[in-house]
């Protein structure tokens, strides 16, 4: 049996999850700002049927490795 071809939608989703995997939701000049202002946190962005219903952040203030330093 010969499969058909993906539809452009399927090809679209195909594209979005690509993306999504390889971090690239964020535009460069978002990236470049977060890198300058040496942003540690969370981004996040909550989109429904195509539209995005709300974005937010939270700062992390310490990294990690900071943390544990930090426990007795």
């Amino acid at each position: 049996m010969k499969e058909a071809e993906p539809t452009v939608e399927e090809r679209t989703f195909a594209e979005l999850r690509r993306k999504i995997h390889g971090s690239e939701l964020l535009s460069v000049d978002i990236q470049k700002l977060l890198r300058d202002v040496r942003f540690s946190g969370r981004l996040s962005v909550v989109v429904k049927n195509g539209c995005i219903l709300k974005s937010g952040y939270e700062e992390g203030y310490f990294s990690r490795r900071q943390a544990e330093r930090l426990i007795p």
